[in-house]
């Protein structure tokens, strides 16, 4: 398959989920040696480039964002996700990031090497944890400033330097909506392409604190419990969806599957 990307946009076909095939490619003025490989194994199937921002789709074909069709895409959304990031480091990796020097790929490994100073550039990854934090019956759903949509969800941070998952736990917490959290346990993980995130899940139990929220990340948070209307909430392709659904009060629950 081809992922051909656009800024945060997939090609994909007019009707159906469909991929563009080499003649569409080559349409599009988009050799073979222009598509790089998903995977380094000899002879993949798969590969990826990005587009000029004014490029145009062939006939047929639309661009869609990335984001709304993941869910769509079924076994191929991871395929995707990866496609994505193999793609945006190809296209933001042409140069040395020290002396400027033209990259040179390697055949072996995901890496690119500078021939001039000997510098090193790897797909970046971006460790970032999500925490639902628990409240006996009632868990704490926050609706972010920057989220792409209106569904409420779990808290979410990146990792700064220096820190491990728990630390930023607690601090993300505590910034975010001013509460302190106990008894952390690890519920999963998902790479999660937007940009470039390891999505590292918990769950915690509220420690104290009282509700603030930090007004430039989280646009509300509120307490829901088994009484509770359920607001939109993350597809459950995300691991945010998992998350929630996973620890929803049994009530919500069944209301959600009926």
């Amino acid at each position: 398959m081809n992922f051909i990307f656009r800024g945060n946009e997939l090609l994909l076909r007019e009707e159906g989920i469909g991929f563009p095939d080499a003649d569409d490619c080559a349409f599009m003025g988009l050799a073979a040696d222009a598509l790089a490989p998903v995977w380094l194994t000899p002879g993949c199937a798969d590969h990826c480039t990005h587009v000029a921002p004014d490029a145009e789709a062939p006939a047929g074909f639309v661009f869609h964002k990335l984001r709304a069709v993941l869910a769509d895409l079924g076994e191929h959304g991871a395929l995707a996700s990866r496609a994505f990031q193999v793609s945006e480091w190809v296209r933001t990796h042409r140069y040395c990031g020290v002396c400027a020097t033209p990259m040179r790929k390697s055949e072996k490994e995901l890496c690119f090497h500078c021939p001039a100073c000997g510098f090193s550039a790897y797909p970046r990854v971006s460790p970032a944890m999500m925490v639902l934090i628990k409240r006996g019956e009632e868990i704490l759903l926050a609706r972010h400033a920057t989220y792409a949509t209106a569904r409420y969800t779990a808290l979410a941070g990146f990792v700064e330097a220096g820190e491990n998952i728990e630390e930023a736990i607690h601090r993300e917490v505590l910034e975010e909506v001013g509460l302190h959290v106990k008894d952390l346990r690890y519920f999963g993980s998902q790479s999660w392409p937007f940009p470039h995130s390891l999505m590292i899940a918990y769950t915690a139990e509220y420690a104290g604190g009282e509700l603030r929220v930090q007004e430039d990340e989280i646009a509300d948070a509120r307490w829901l419990g088994p009484g509770d209307s359920l607001p939109d909430i993350p597809m459950v392709e995300s691991i945010a969806g998992r998350l929630v659904r996973a620890n929803l009060p049994p009530s919500l629950a069944a209301r959600l599957s009926a």
